[in-house]
């Protein structure tokens, strides 16, 4: 064994313990942090590392061991030839890395639709790899049995009834674009072909409609060959992002064969839902395939005020939800449900003799596209098991209520106007005197250490999101973020 790996296997658990205070200690200064750090300017590179640590008690914290540096004038380092450890490693990272990183974990990041990690599902990440597991195999199934249950705990969390089977993927994109896997062949068995094994031309043109679909799903489009002009987009409800049942119906009606219909429950905008109930009650006058991106709005469920926007979820022939969102696990995970696993098995199965037969229930490697497949369920199971429903309902609930605090608080400021209104967690506004993209950019810039949003368009005119979704986000946090863009908008007028 090499000399290095060697020590290193020799002194584990001193090198983990080290790791975890250097852990605790970012997790412990979120709050001071800035939330997205300024870009570093050039500087020399940092001292050399030091030689190769031979065993023996743990060093002091790794904080010591280099001073910070930013990026060195002459750009990345070089491939090490000769290793130095982990422990410098460590000190390098700390150094060099750590202080570039945003505080995306923390509770005034509010950009995209961005969690952090529960105490419960931080603990679980790092079992995850601490064990190791490619879960993808019955034939050392441990891993597999923790996902189906953590699985249904989700079901039961979104109000989904047995009908639906699940497995976790990496992201929404991937959620949303195994689903359409599955809606392709379900169009091939209503035209008597197989695209998974014919290829997606032999279905011909596609139409696929939505009212205001994420940009994730003309990229699954792309990827699955049915191309993103397949794409249809139908006029939704005015002043809303949600899709007009009656345009859909028209829409439907002028589609010639079965069709696509993609669904929001909750838009990235403005957390706008589709009608479900009524899209499903479409069903008996034409044929389609329901497939609901419901990335972060399907844990409206959770709360009892706001349950109803997700009503009808269960109607959905395939379902996405984002885990690292709302559900607070670390990246990357997510959850994709369907009522036709036979579907989902003949698109993704994989034919090799150390897999065994597909069977009934089939083990993960024939579900998704990835034949490896971390133990992502591990963090979610530990997150559910130790906070169950209420203590998730309660993140929801106070994100809810912070994002109609920011809300309120930006409404009654005369420099600015929301661009809608606060449906759940997202704040969706904009300057009130000359919106223009630019001083948008120079606000955003200008609150950067103390609040990170994103900037949007709605409705023709150019905006900023501040999405709610963090564990840690209290009112506090929101009265700071508030203070910080008033005072950038009177800076920048």
């Amino acid at each position: 064994m090499d000399r290095t790996l060697a020590a290193d296997l020799a002194r584990l658990p001193d090198l983990l313990d080290a790791t975890r205070r250097a852990a605790a200690e970012a997790l412990a200064t979120l709050d001071e942090r800035a939330v997205v750090p300024a870009a570093p300017g050039p500087a020399a590179p940092g001292p050399a590392a030091p030689g190769p640590a031979a065993p023996g008690p743990a060093a002091p914290g790794p904080a010591a061991a280099e001073p910070a540096a930013a990026e060195p004038a002459g750009g990345p380092e070089p491939l090490p030839e000769q290793g130095h450890g982990t422990e410098a490693a460590l000190a390098a990272f700390r150094a060099r890395w750590e202080p570039r990183l945003s505080a995306s974990a923390g509770p005034r990041y509010l950009g995209f639709v961005t969690g952090g990690a529960t105490p419960a599902a931080l603990a679980g990440d790092w079992l995850t790899a601490a064990h190791d597991q490619n879960s993808n195999s019955a034939m050392d199934g441990a891993g597999q049995d923790l996902e189906r249950e953590t699985v249904g705990w989700l079901r039961e969390l979104f109000g989904l009834s047995d009908a639906h089977t699940g497995t976790f993927v990496s992201g929404a994109t991937m959620s949303n674009t195994t689903g359409l896997a599955i809606a392709r062949e379900w169009l091939g068995e209503r035209l008597g072909v197989s695209p998974a094994d014919d290829g997606a031309g032999a279905l011909g043109p596609v139409r696929v409609l939505s009212g205001a679909p994420h940009s994730s799903i003309a990229k699954a489009l792309s990827v699955l060959g049915l191309g993103r002009n397949a794409l249809v987009r139908v006029p939704t409800l005015p002043g809303r992002e949600a899709v007009d049942p009656a345009a859909l119906d028209r829409a439907l009606a002028d589609t010639p064969g079965p069709a696509v219909v993609v669904a929001n429950a909750g838009t990235v905008n403005t957390v706008d839902f589709d009608d479900l109930p009524a899209i499903a009650a479409l069903r008996p006058r034409h044929d389609f395939w329901l497939h609901t991106d419901a990335a972060f709005g399907a844990f409206a469920a959770l709360s009892p005020d706001h349950a109803h926007l997700a009503a009808g979820l269960d109607a959905s022939d395939s379902l996405c939800v984002d885990l690292h969102k709302w559900l607070n696990v670390p990246y990357d995970s997510a959850v994709q449900f369907t009522r036709r696993r036979d579907l989902q098995a003949r698109v993704f199965q994989n034919s090799a003799a150390y897999l065994g037969p597909l069977g009934e229930h089939p083990d993960l490697v024939h579900l998704t596209p990835e034949n490896s497949h971390r133990l992502r369920a591990l963090a979610a199971w530990f997150t559910l098991r130790a906070y169950g429903r209420q203590g998730h309902r309660e993140i929801v609930e106070r994100d809810i209520a912070c994002a109609r605090a920011l809300g309120t608080a930006l409404a009654e400021d005369p420099a600015f106007t929301l661009l809608a209104p606060v449906r759940l967690n997202v704040v969706c506004f904009t300057l009130a005197d000359d919106p223009d993209p630019a001083r948008l950019t120079a606000l955003r810039e200008a609150v950067a250490a103390e609040v990170f949003v994103t900037p949007t368009v709605h409705e023709g005119t150019a905006g900023l999101r501040a999405a709610f979704s963090n564990w840690r986000t209290t009112r506090a946090d929101v009265d700071r973020a508030a203070r910080a863009l008033r005072t950038a908008a009177r800076e920048i007028a």
